[in-house]
């Protein structure tokens, strides 16, 4: 063999030679405290229904949200962000059934803190579009135009519900201009002021949201382009951060996460609070699908895309395989 000098005098692939070698020089760690489950309630059910387009995902009854909050506490996940998913026949133009304290969502709040305390960080979604009988995240005008400001009232009433009902996080995705800053003031002065704010700051109108329609039952009509962000755009998604923190949000959110990871980047590089990714309903439906079909290893891509995720700068990841994830880290 002709050897030319010292070459190749450097060798990565030293550093790949065994599963022991590659875990200790690992840039990245995914641990059960980065993720966070995301869970739906349902209204008037007495056995957990299945969502068709999400594998392994169902709409709760209360007591199997208890049972999910637990088994995430025992997994390590740190937090779990809920959705109520009302009675069709309660939906309206105002979305009422969000700001009702006995709505489903503020029953599935106090259900999981009675459950589980402290152990979870419980986290609400601050959002109108579960509740309105038009599927819309605020209040329309009469040329059905969603209306900015008369939304922004609407959210600081269910800031309050919410943060009564044991919220620990609120996590307003709606994307009404000046949606933090009027929450956290619905808050501090209400007493909350120790409830924090996550804010979906950067949440573009995607194509990827398709199944988590399904799980919230959605009313929808039309589409939210007016108000979601639009994904060719960067610069827009800084700005909004700039205001966001600039209004008080405690936590920024990237949502969804796996096709927006530069942004995810610029967004973590950019900050001094906590940074959140969401892993939407498409991007789990996908990986469900493909290895259903046998056309991927789904255990190897569930972890690669969140260690993609987290490699982007998400301190924590919505996840719809949060509890199992935790519990095969703890395993490992």
């Amino acid at each position: 063999m002709t050897v030319y000098g010292n070459f190749p005098g450097s060798r990565p692939r030293r550093l790949r030679t065994t599963p022991a070698m590659r875990r200790m020089v690992a840039e990245t760690r995914l641990a059960p405290s980065n993720l966070i489950l995301p869970a739906f309630v349902r209204e008037d059910i007495d056995a957990p229904v299945a969502i068709s387009a999400m594998p392994g995902v169902q709409q709760h009854t209360l007591d199997t949200l208890r049972k999910a909050a637990v088994d995430a506490v025992s997994a390590g996940v740190s937090g779990i962000m809920l959705f109520g998913v009302p009675a069709d026949e309660k939906k309206d133009a105002w979305g009422t059934a969000g700001t009702d304290p006995d709505g489903i969502l503020q029953v599935g709040l106090r259900a999981v803190r009675e459950e589980v305390g402290d152990d979870l960080v419980v986290m609400s979604d601050l959002c109108l579009d579960e509740y309105t009988d038009h599927g819309h995240c605020g209040v329309l005008t009469d040329d059905g135009r969603v209306d900015n400001d008369a939304t922004l009232e609407r959210y600081a009433e269910m800031a309050q519900v919410q943060a009564d009902a044991g919220a620990h996080v609120v996590g307003p995705s709606g994307m009404m201009d000046g949606q933090v800053g009027v929450i956290r003031d619905a808050l501090d002065q209400t007493g909350h002021e120790d409830v924090s704010i996550l804010a979906y700051t950067v949440k573009y109108s995607s194509a990827f949201y398709g199944p988590f329609r399904e799980a919230v039952g959605s009313s929808l009509k039309g589409d939210r382009k007016t108000y979601q962000q639009d994904p060719a755009n960067v610069r827009e998604s800084l700005r909004e951060l700039a205001l966001d923190l600039e209004e008080g949000a405690d936590m920024v959110m990237v949502k969804p996460a796996g096709p927006y990871l530069d942004v995810l980047a610029k967004v973590a590089d950019s900050v001094d609070v906590p940074v959140a990714a969401y892993q939407i309903s498409g991007e789990y439906a996908m990986i469900e699908a493909a290895a259903e079909k046998g056309w991927i290893d789904r255990d190897a891509a569930i972890m690669e895309s969140l260690t993609g995720i987290r490699r982007a700068g998400a301190q924590m990841i919505l996840t719809y395989w949060a509890t199992e994830v935790a519990e095969r880290l703890r395993r490992s």
